[in-house]
């Protein structure tokens, strides 16, 4: 599914304590946001781990604003605990050298991660990563969806488009997109977590709203959030969530290589915008077989 914030209903709370050791990272490590991915040696932290593996230098054409992309690969190195709890992260200026970005860039991608729970800052210490799961909030759920390991590690996905398709809206979908007239854009995609399918989208999105939209999967933006956010000015601002469950159909079996008849989540949507207007109908259904669904509530 886009990730996104539930309201209450099948809420999981989890409560994760740390012993915090302290893992200084130089500066001279960090790749520069406007540099190609480097084909020569993995510079190596002082733990022996890979900065490549742990902070992926940023495509040079993306259009994202460059504060948004600092943020999101740090929240990922982050997120999937390739920088772990303890970490110390350099100065701001260190960082902005590093990253070849100017401080201020830099100071505000930070000052959100604070915000958020990723990050603290600690006198005679420095910025730390925290540890804490991060609040649920919307700005993370470009990139990440909330299937968690059994081990309570957060899970993240790659998202395959199967396909693209404008139709004429039936009645009951123009009511619930709030529109008068005109079609709809239908996207079918799969999820990918561990490198096996976990879970299959339906959206539906009107029309009038996402004028130029691509119509072939291959050429459908990853992150679709992001994208709306982009290219029209939509920000998924809320999202509610009826969750229930319901036997696999045959296209759940063949989609998610189920081996049987078995139970499968579903999760029923709408996601609103800044407005308040709804603009995304979302239909999910995925196995939870090696993954829980979890829905933090704070």
């Amino acid at each position: 599914m886009e990730e996104a914030e539930g309201a209450g209903r099948g809420a999981i709370w989890r409560t994760r304590h740390f012993h915090i050791n302290y893992i200084e990272i130089g500066p001279s490590l960090m790749p520069s946001v406007n540099a190609k991915k480097s084909t020569g040696p993995a510079a190596t932290l002082v733990n022996g781990g890979d900065l490549a593996a742990m902070l992926p230098n940023l495509a040079s054409g993306e259009s994202a604003p460059l504060y948004e992309r600092v943020k999101r690969h740090m929240s990922e190195a982050i997120l999937v605990g390739e920088w772990p709890p303890g970490m110390v992260l350099p100065n701001e200026t260190a960082l902005a050298q590093g990253f070849g970005i100017a401080v201020g860039t830099v100071r505000r991608a930070m000052t959100d991660l604070v915000a958020e729970g990723l990050l603290s800052r600690r006198r005679k210490t420095g910025t730390v990563v925290t540890g804490r799961a991060p609040h649920h909030s919307l700005r993370f759920f470009f990139q990440y969806f909330r299937l968690h390991r059994a081990d309570g590690s957060l899970v993240k996905s790659t998202s395959q488009f199967l396909s693209v398709k404008a139709r004429p809206a039936t009645a009951e979908e123009a009511e619930r997109l709030q529109v008068s007239a005109g079609g709809v854009i239908a996207i079918h995609r799969i999820r990918h977590a561990d490198g096996r399918p976990v879970m299959h989208d339906k959206l539906l999105l009107a029309e009038e709203r996402v004028s130029g939209l691509p119509r072939e999967p291959e050429a459908l933006p990853p992150l679709l959030y992001l994208h709306l956010l982009e290219r029209y000015g939509i920000r998924i601002s809320a999202v509610r969530e009826q969750i229930t469950a319901d036997l696999a159909s045959d296209e759940d079996m063949a989609l998610l290589d189920l081996p049987r008849r078995q139970a499968v989540l579903t999760i029923d949507e709408v996601a609103y915008d800044q407005a308040g207007v709804p603009t995304i109908l979302g239909w999910h259904r995925a196995t939870t077989a090696s993954h829980a669904y979890v829905n933090e509530v704070r």
